[in-house]
């Protein structure tokens, strides 16, 4: 089973000359090319692009995470996450799939998100010994 990738579309551009103060919600595909200063939370099992340029300060939570730029915080990718050769990540990344391109910079833990297991509880009757 491999994860859906993400399917490249952009919805939502925040550009170089940008600056964004406070948390940023969103669906679909956003592009981060600017500094964003807080967290950046996916609602759903979208994705969310940091390109070379861009810096984001705070905590990313999105179905795919593709980073290539610097990242201060923790980054949650629901499905997966893909460090491409100029991210720099100060922080954990927990990921389900994970791609790591020659040049990445993490300085956190690696947490794989594993899969809930349900297990079958079976009760005894007092005194029966079954």
């Amino acid at each position: 089973f491999r994860p859906a990738k993400p399917d490249g579309r952009i919805d939502t551009l925040i550009g170089a000359t940008a600056r964004v103060d406070g948390d940023i919600h969103f669906t679909g595909g956003l592009r981060i090319d600017g500094i964003v200063k807080g967290s950046v939370v996916a609602e759903d099992a979208s994705t969310v692009i940091v390109s070379e340029k861009a810096a984001v300060e705070g905590e990313i939570r999105a179905g795919h995470a593709v980073i290539n730029g610097k990242v201060v915080g923790p980054v949650h990718g629901a499905e997966s996450v893909e460090l491409q050769a100029k991210a720099n990540v100060n922080g954990d990344v927990h990921y389900k799939s994970l791609e790591v391109q020659p040049g990445a910079v993490v300085q956190g833990r690696l947490v794989r998100a594993v899969e809930a297991r349900v297990e079958k509880v079976v009760s005894l009757k007092p005194g029966t010994g079954d």
